[in-house]
């Protein structure tokens, strides 16, 4: 992975067996630090809630979003996790942040988070749908609780967060946005089905309702990450991880903030006429190249002269 600044963070290629591999993802100094696309205010007096801000992309769009002048509000299952995320940003950059540890699952949670971001900050302007999870495995050696974990979080919960964000803002007559972390479901994702079928819900969803919600001035989008360095990388192989920087034509990773700025992006005014839609941000993965989380299969490697 190659950023913004004039020092990469990360070659081109894999590192060699005598260099110790640095963790994925980006330190919180960097996140706090990192040049960013927008002006420093373009989000004040903005409130988001952004699932999964505990760690990884999450972390990222809370982060952006604070550097940013909004109120935040994150939630994810592991409340230490949260107050991490939240120390970060006092420390580093002086705001205070809101944190529920909750399960996106649970709908009765939800219509709780959504009335207590609410009740903290007066409103609820975006919400981004950013929590999920999955793990590499043949689809045909699925457990029923590992299909229906993947698929009630991924794809329920998801669903659980957009509906009660819809309902409080057509009971207060306000707009409203939503942004939805899906996935490049577009040419399958062999080895993580269950996750591609969830994603897929996510996507077609957010197109359905972003039609049915448009009378209440409510937006609905996706972002569609591609091989990004994060630590949701973790739940890979190290050496299957760092293939993925192959699975695009620039030969290289992404980054948290990349998606983080793609939020923002649809989030702030410069969306203001965008609904429906998925921003792609991978690379040139949708037009080139094969991900195998698990690593490729025989049967699928191209014979070498």
């Amino acid at each position: 992975m190659t950023t913004d600044d004039a020092t990469p963070r990360d070659s081109t290629t894999p590192p060699d067996s005598t260099t110790p591999p640095r963790p994925w993802g980006m330190p919180d100094e960097e996140l706090a630090t990192r040049p960013l696309a927008y002006r420093a205010d373009l989000l004040a007096g903005q409130v988001f809630l952004v699932s999964g801000g505990g760690s990884g992309l999450g972390r990222a769009i809370a982060y952006v979003c604070a550097r940013l002048g909004a109120d935040v509000m994150i939630c994810g299952r592991r409340a230490e996790k949260l107050q991490e995320t939240a120390a970060g940003i006092r420390r580093h950059l002086g705001r205070e942040i809101g944190t529920q540890a909750m399960s996106i699952r649970d709908p009765d949670a939800v219509q709780a988070l959504i009335e207590g971001t609410h009740a903290r900050f007066g409103r609820l302007d975006t919400l981004v749908n950013n929590a999920g999870g999955q793990y590499p495995q043949a689809a045909i050696d699925f457990s029923v609780k590992g299909w229906n974990a993947v698929i009630d979080t991924n794809l329920n919960g998801t669903w659980y967060m957009m509906q009660q964000a819809a309902r409080r803002w057509q009971r207060d007559s306000r707009p409203g946005n939503i942004v939805n972390i899906v996935a490049m479901i577009w040419r399958g994702m062999p080895q993580v089905a269950h996750t591609c079928a969830a994603r897929a819900g996510v996507v077609y969803l957010s197109k359905t309702v972003a039609t049915e919600w448009a009378p209440l001035d409510i937006r609905v989008n996706c972002v569609a990450p591609g091989a990004i360095d994060s630590e949701g990388l973790n739940v890979y192989a190290r050496r299957d991880a760092e293939m993925f920087r192959y699975s695009n034509p620039m030969q290289r990773f992404g980054d948290a903030l990349d998606i983080a700025q793609a939020v923002v992006y649809l989030s702030a005014p410069t969306g203001h006429f965008i609904t429906g839609e998925v921003l792609v941000v991978d690379g040139g993965n949708n037009q080139f190249g094969d991900v195998w989380p698990g690593g490729i299969p025989d049967y699928f490697k191209v014979p070498q002269d």
